[in-house]
């Protein structure tokens, strides 16, 4: 009998690549989806065609009890990419953080309790361990939240992790570094300058060039989300998923270049900078707990992957139909 996974969070960026892969391997998969009053589907719409229609499509809000009780019937799994991530507006609506981020992940808790759900898998991030203390940065790393959202992540990791110590639920946290790759919003970085090249000899909206971030291709990262459904080992484990290979904004700005033989010429934005205490300078992974427990290797790591996948970025973003779908000179928090 073929295993049921539902995603939370399926018409988002990595969700979408998720849903897309899970088919792919055979698993029935149910994508649940932020209910809106056009009945978009985000990007899950994008997917091929005849992957989609092997997707049973359910709206719901995450922030609501009943709506996520309902949804998770007869899975046999579940992961939860649902939140809000966009870190310069936590800085102004904390509140629909606690909602969506930690309330939401509660609401699966609770409703999981009564079902037979053989795994939760909740989604993490990075930014839970604030700027580096050492590198590279293991799971034993202090948390350590500097913003918002980052704080919101935190405390609905650890109130999975209580469910399992105190309930048995079969929990496990998956914490990706920084993804990249076709479909991600113009919130990130790396699609802001990959957009605006392609329009512009400019880059725009940069902040900080000196920032460092470990980034992994998106499906590498979709990929360890499947491992650890496999993964017996990873239940009440946290595993952290990176290539161990970090760059800064100014290598991927030069990388970016290279790649279309177009030079740059670069302004910074005050705007997109954090404040001083709250900016995270450098986040580099250790992968050695994903590779032993969870089996999971990055197919992109080191410079020559990270330039493969910026290459497949670049090619997604020229497509003129993908352009319409984003405004290179706006950046949306």
């Amino acid at each position: 009998m073929t295993d049921k996974v539902i995603v939370f969070g399926s018409e988002g960026f990595i969700g979408s690549h998720l849903v897309e892969q899970l088919v792919k391997k055979n698993y029935k998969v149910k994508a649940f989806i932020l209910y809106n009053f056009t009945n978009s589907k985000g990007w899950i719409s994008n997917i091929d065609k005849n992957i989609l229609k092997q997707v049973e499509i359910v709206f719901g809000d995450i922030r609501d009890y009943q709506s996520v009780n309902s949804a998770i019937k007869n899975c046999d799994y579940i992961i939860n990419l649902a939140a809000l991530i966009g870190i310069p507006y936590s800085y102004r609506a904390s509140e629909s953080y606690l909602d969506t981020n930690v309330k939401g992940t509660l609401n699966i808790l609770n409703s999981s309790m009564s079902k037979s759900i053989r795994k939760i898998i909740i989604a993490s991030t990075s930014e839970v361990y604030g700027s580096g203390q050492y590198f590279p940065i293991d799971e034993n790393h202090p948390l350590n939240a500097q913003s918002p959202y980052a704080a919101s992540k935190i405390a609905a990791d650890q109130l999975a992790l209580s469910f399992y110590k105190s309930f048995q639920l079969p929990v496990s946290i998956v914490r990706p570094f920084n993804t990249y790759g076709p479909r991600q919003s113009n919130r990130a970085v790396i699609p802001t300058i990959i957009s605006q090249h392609i329009s512009s000899s400019k880059i725009l909206n940069i902040g900080s060039l000196d920032t460092i971030r470990d980034f992994t291709y998106v499906t590498d990262t979709a990929e360890g989300f499947i491992c650890a459904i496999k993964s017996k080992k990873s239940i009440g484990e946290v595993v952290n998923l990176g290539t161990g290979y970090a760059l800064s904004i100014r290598d991927i700005i030069k990388i970016v270049s290279e790649a279309t033989e177009k030079k740059l010429i670069v302004k910074v934005d005050k705007n997109r900078k954090r404040p001083a205490k709250s900016e995270v300078n450098k986040l580099l992974s250790s992968n050695k707990k994903a590779e032993k427990i969870l089996k999971w290797k990055p197919k992109f790591n080191n410079k020559n992957g990270f330039v493969k996948g910026i290459n497949y970025t670049i090619k997604w973003f020229s497509n003129k139909e993908n352009q319409k779908l984003y405004d290179s000179k706006k950046y949306t928090v």
